[in-house]
């Protein structure tokens, strides 16, 4: 599980590995004591009063060597991120993973292999990078894939909907190809170079979380007021609403026709 999301609690590790309605809590601190002394898991700092655990270097190297994953892009073990005071995100990270894992895809632990963390979208040109808190991949003929980003009630409304704007910003960036000397074309970055797959752009699920639920539902409404006349599909959940199975507020709809006219076409050779 450390593997998938990097960071975790005993109570979410326990949360996967054990039946339900069995705490297996104790398994699961005697085994990460086990790891700890073996120098393959460690810990650097709490949420709250729970032990925030992380695989260490030579913990990713057993988990590779061992072929437990799929291959996935070299990331670091979530250390530096709880040293430097976003573990409490971390976790609810984990918590919005495990929450969308048994209540939209069946509780079926076989998927938590089809999610990565902390996967950066960038395009060299533009400038525009940032870093989308979860990706899952669903195992399909088409590889469908669903983007995840997270707040946990640390940042401003305002901040908060530009990130969202990002991703459309992403989306609309076009790339134009073609052979020397003929007409050529344009095709839309994401499609070319990063989902190759995806017949549309990924699906953005974003998750509030972190305050009471009726600050969470304020802040909801903000968000979709923000994010009105975006192009790519948002769909909102608060952590609690999702973790009860609750339905997804879709806040924007994909539009690639009114997104391809809102963004300059790029330049031929």
């Amino acid at each position: 599980m450390l593997g998938c999301v990097r960071i975790a609690t005993v109570r979410q590790m326990a949360q996967v590995i054990t039946e339900e309605e069995s705490d297996g809590r104790s398994y699961v601190r005697r085994a990460m004591v086990e790891l700890d002394a073996l120098g393959l898991a460690e810990t650097n700092g709490k949420d709250g009063k729970h032990k925030i655990w992380n695989l260490t270097p030579a913990g990713q190297k057993a988990l590779a060597d061992g072929n437990e994953l799929p291959p996935r892009p070299k990331v670091g073990t979530g250390a530096k991120a709880v040293r430097a005071g976003f573990g409490p995100h971390a976790v609810a990270v984990t918590d919005t993973i495990l929450a969308y894992t048994d209540t939209v895809l069946g509780g079926r632990r076989e998927y938590l292999t089809d999610w990565q963390v902390e996967v950066n979208h960038a395009i060299k040109e533009t400038g525009l990078s940032f870093n989308t808190d979860a990706v899952l991949a669903v195992p399909t003929k088409t590889s469908e894939v669903r983007l995840f980003e997270l707040d946990n009630g640390t940042m401003s409304r305002a901040h908060l909907a530009k990130e969202v704007w990002d991703y459309e910003r992403y989306a609309g960036h076009r790339v134009w190809e073609g052979a020397r000397g003929t007409i050529g074309g344009t095709y839309p970055f994401w499609q070319r170079h990063r989902y190759t797959r995806s017949t549309t752009f990924p699906r953005l699920h974003v998750v509030l979380a972190g305050k009471a639920e009726h600050l969470l539902d304020n802040r909801l409404q903000a968000l979709t007021a923000a994010v009105q006349g975006i192009t790519i599909a948002v769909w909102a959940n608060t952590l609690p609403r999702l973790q009860r199975g609750e339905p997804w507020y879709e806040i924007g709809v994909d539009d690639p026709h009114r997104r391809r006219a809102r963004y300059p076409e790029a330049v031929g050779r």
